[in-house]
């Protein structure tokens, strides 16, 4: 044990008096759940919070204290050196927001602004591997980071370099279930194969191969345990090995490979210890978002060097009930309930389940959904053995089977330990975690906490058709806005992009007629895309009998809506046939025409234009809008400069692939996203997704059809010759089986079972978020006629609502209009 400090060690009394007061002034405007944070002296702390609960308030008075703790200790010498607190977000808004807060409250204590650092998770793990280069095996100036999709070039160059290596596993896939040997179909198949399935399954393998520490090999392993006729694994294993081989080759890191460097870094003990005795704890936020070998990575930093058995000092706040990546990351709210778990058994957990944003009806109808869609998926929907788990969480057989449930606690990972052995989930996988939002108490700090409601809080309606759910949502929105529109907030959430192009289209001229301003957080993403799709033009320009650029080209002409939806396949698996049909020629139907006739003007001004003028005129071509096209002028005026002195079309695609590849080429944002989203006296359309984490007055959610939430995973007609699933869920959900300890992997139809139930669950956990981002109004519709694709919503037929929607409608019948 340490000696007392003499009193020429200690802080003068006064001051020490005063700080001490501070903190308990902090501490004391803090609800329950939050008061227990600030509690925290040392090791793991689990918090729970359910949405609105202020995580971001009570972590950053957290912090404060414990920086405030730290600076005391070090004053009286029971601590060697000044070490600092590091607190990990999940967005770098986040990480701007929190540091503010961490700044005034430690104003508030009369200490300086300093004794922490905020990271998101890549930042953390960049700034490790950067500062030991020669153990993380990164020389940053040498590298670029690139973010692997399913149109990167080197996926697609794995792709074509797996099928050159592994022609008979090739000439499998292409047979799939049934095959006549005729030549058109072949081809058409090739083209889906290179294309569509194999650059997905690539992508989707890599980040969730990679992001948990397993290798090539390892997959190739694990592909021995199965025993489905494609080799599903063993093909995936191929094209990651050939995926990494480019990487090596060009000096490119992806995302994942960062957390792997820093990993490297702390596997030798001397860098581990210095990392160590920088950082006397980690509080980690979205705790719920991460994935097993970024929890590694923090715990391993949060351990005591000089106590290297002690449970770290790492705070995790989260709340698995918004995780909402879990079937496109290979996050999984698996792992977060684990630690809760872990450390109720310890009395370590903290509970923050009263949330002051939005009024009591909305509170209780999220309430509802939660309880509902576990009790209707954990009873009616689960077959077999289930196993009846605390709180009434149950088991269902579709994710783990029976027994797994009594899988053993997980325990912190070491260093150089294989990340598939660092956790066996004991919990079930019920979509939400049993957690009640609660009011707050009257005496509530928050200004304005649980607000009264407009109207009644909670309005839900039934359309006839999309038309008439514009019709009713703008009569609302006409409404609320004509009151005082610069004091109000007020959001549509969509499930995706292309529902918010078609209500922003019908909605602008009745926001333009009651000046209300319209911001579609979607179109001015699409800013972002200007590089990658003149590129995509350019490359059918240079080679327009490939028929990979062809469809390429054509696929953006359909997210641009300049041509109607239609099997693309088929039109570029012939590209001569198709641009140029002859006399014996099949007629072609009318949208195939007008796409030829596109692909044919492109090809025309290649030919009669200078290089320089090129893009700007593929840009008008897309039909680009002012921002847009200023965005594409910007593009044109730096790949002239790169290509002066030697203009040719390689040179140009050259700089393009760069630009595009290497992400460099992103608009300067003049404002904070999120006070963008959420500015006063603004409608704005945006996903459900991209509104996590933010909130608004006025929440509308339009289109609450079953084909979206839950929605269901639809295999396309032209990928079903390999049979109804897709091998890159079905690839996935393997993975995550070995992941989740399970002693066997599931077969192909288990696998698909068990990725549509992950779907199910996680549909439902972002209609929670959607939501909980309500503060006084929450305006939900589902219509009886809706498109059955958004990509042409013009042709509406009888949908079914989401099943819980009608659930809603019982519960809270004096909320229907």
């Amino acid at each position: 044990m340490p000696q007392e400090p003499t009193v020429k060690e200690s802080l003068p009394s006064d001051l020490s008096s005063l700080r001490e007061t501070a903190i308990l002034n902090i501490r004391n405007s803090l609800r329950p759940g939050q008061q227990q944070m600030a509690d925290w002296h040392s090791g793991q702390l689990a918090v729970s919070a359910v949405p609105g609960a202020g995580k971001s308030t009570g972590m950053a008075a957290a912090a404060a204290i414990a920086i405030a703790r730290q600076y005391q200790r070090s004053a009286l010498g029971l601590s060697e050196r000044r070490r600092q607190l590091i607190v990990v977000t999940f967005t770098r808004s986040a990480a701007a927001n929190i540091k503010a807060k961490i700044r005034k409250n430690l104003k508030e204590l009369s200490l300086p602004p300093s004794g922490f650092v905020v990271y998101t998770l890549h930042g953390l793990a960049l700034n490790i591997a950067s500062r030991h280069p020669d153990l993380s095996g990164l020389q940053l100036e040498n590298v670029t980071l690139i973010t692997p999709t399913q149109g990167h070039r080197f996926i697609r160059t794995a792709v074509e370099q797996w099928i050159a290596r592994h022609p008979e596993r090739y000439s499998r896939l292409i047979e799939g279930i049934q095959f006549d040997g005729e030549e058109t179909e072949r081809l058409r198949r090739q083209s889906v194969l290179r294309t569509e399935i194999l650059p997905d399954l690539a992508t989707t393998v890599i980040h969730e191969a990679k992001s948990s520490g397993l290798l090539p090999e390892d997959l190739l392993r694990l592909s021995e345990q199965t025993l489905d006729e494609y080799g599903i694994l063993r093909v995936a294993a191929g094209l990651y090995e050939q995926y990494q081989n480019l990487m090596r080759s060009r000096d490119f890191i992806d995302y994942d490979d960062m957390i792997l460097a820093a990993l490297r870094v702390l596997e030798n003990e001397s860098a581990r210890r210095i990392e160590q005795n920088q950082v006397f704890a980690v509080f980690e936020d979205e705790a719920q978002d991460s994935s097993p070998l970024q929890t590694k990575l923090l715990e391993i930093l949060a351990t005591d060097p000089n106590n290297p058995n002690q449970p770290p000092n790492l705070i995790r706040v989260g709340d698995p009930n918004q995780a909402i990546n879990s079937t496109f990351t290979p996050a999984d709210p698996i792992y977060f309930r684990q630690f809760c778990e872990d450390c109720n058994i310890q009395n370590r957990l903290a509970t923050m389940d009263q949330a002051g944003r939005s009024s009591k009806i909305i509170i209780d109808a999220a309430n509802f959904v939660l309880e509902w869609v576990n009790s209707f998926y954990g009873n009616e929907k689960g077959q077999g053995d289930k196993e009846t788990r605390g709180q009434g969480e149950q088991l269902s057989p579709l994710s783990y089977s029976p027994g797994q449930a009594q899988g053993t606690a997980r325990q912190s990972p070491q260093v150089g330990e294989p990340a598939h052995g660092a956790a066996s989930p004991t919990l079930t996988s019920s979509p939400f975690r049993p957690q009640k939002i609660r009011l707050v108490d009257s005496d509530d700090p928050q200004t304005d906490a649980n607000p009264q409601p407009v109207g009644r809080g909670l309005e839900i309606y039934t359309p006839r058709d999309i038309n008439h759910t514009v019709e009713l949502l703008s009569q609302r929105v006409v409404q609320l806005f004509s009151q005082d529109a610069t004091s109000i907030s007020a959001a549509i959430l969509v499930r995706e992009n292309r529902q918010g192009r078609w209500l922003a289209e019908a909605l602008i001229p009745i926001c333009k007629e009651h000046k209300i301003i319209l911001y579609d957080v979607g179109e001015r993403d699409r800013h972002s895309h200007v590089p990658e799709e003149i590129l995509v033009l350019l490359q059918f320009c240079d080679r327009p009998h490939s028929p990979d650029y062809l469809k390429a080209v054509l696929e953006v002409f359909v997210e641009r809506q300049l041509i109607p939806t239609q099997d693309l396949n088929a039109l570029a698996s012939v590209p001569e046939d198709f641009l140029y049909p002859g006399p014996l020629s099949a007629p072609q139907p009318e949208p195939a025409q007008k796409a030829a006739r596109l692909c044919r003007s492109l090809l025309r001004a290649r030919l009669e234009l200078p290089l320089y003028q090129l893009i700007p005129f593929l840009a008008l071509t897309l039909n680009y809008d002012q921002a847009e096209l200023a965005t594409a002028d910007k593009l044109a005026e730096r790949v002239n400069q790169q290509i002066a002195g030697n203009t040719s079309m390689g040179t140009m695609l050259g700089v393009l692939s760069e630009i595009v590849s290497s992400e460099r080429f992103e608009p300067v944002e003049t404002e904070d996203l999120e006070a963008r989203y959420t500015r006063r006296g603004q409608l704005t359309i945006i996903t459900m997704h991209k509104a996590k984490g933010l909130d608004w007055d006025y929440v509308f959610l339009p289109f609450l059809h079953e084909n979206l939430i839950p929605g269901r995973f639809w295999v396309p007609p032209q990928s079903q010759f390999l049979g109804s699933f897709t091998l890159s869920e079905v690839a996935r959900a393997q993975i995550r089986a070995n992941l989740h300890g399970q002693s066997t992997l599931p077969d192909i139809t288990q696998a698909w079972e068990q990725a549509k139930y992950l779907k199910t669950a996680e549909e439902y956990r972002l209609l929670y978020v959607a939501m909980t981002r309500a503060k006084r109004l929450l305006w939900m519709s589902a219509a009886q006629k809706a498109p059955f694709t958004w990509s042409k919503p013009e042709n509406l037929q009888s949908s079914a609502p989401c099943p819980v929607f009608p659930a809603l409608k019982r519960q809270f019948p004096g909320c229907v209009l």
